[in-house]
């Protein structure tokens, strides 16, 4: 599976930006999925995750309530829906995925793949 997000942009405090990252190759529905941004400063957060059907999901409190997660896997694509954004949600955005996990993730390190990033920045 290879990734590729798009969606970021610019936004306006307390706007929205839906980010999609679109997954080419076989068996989409059988991967953890999750997003994670890395900021300007060079911190990584990792921000959401969700399972194989998408029943079930985590959060970064950073974000909790007001990002949300959910992937169409009949279109191999996740999304994330942001609102309230912040100044400080300016960064690089990143899905990743990975097989082998049974259940959702916030560490990194647990993904294997990495897509290219999106940029989103948020201007108050």
């Amino acid at each position: 599976v290879q990734l590729q997000a798009s969606g970021g942009g610019l936004a306006l405090a307390g706007g929205s930006l839906r980010l999609s990252c679109v997954a080419t190759g076989r068996d989409f529905d059988r991967y953890i999925m999750g997003w994670f941004r890395q900021a300007p400063d060079g911190e990584r957060e990792f921000l959401a995750s969700i399972s194989w059907k998408g029943a079930s999901a985590s959060f970064a409190d950073s974000v909790r309530g007001r990002f949300s997660i959910y992937r169409d896997n009949a279109k191999n694509t996740l999304y994330l829906m942001m609102s309230k954004l912040k100044p400080e949600d300016s960064a690089v955005y990143y899905c990743a995925a990975d097989r082998s996990l049974r259940q959702t993730s916030l560490t990194l390190r647990d993904y294997a793949l990495v897509g290219q990033g999106t940029l989103v920045t948020v201007s108050s």
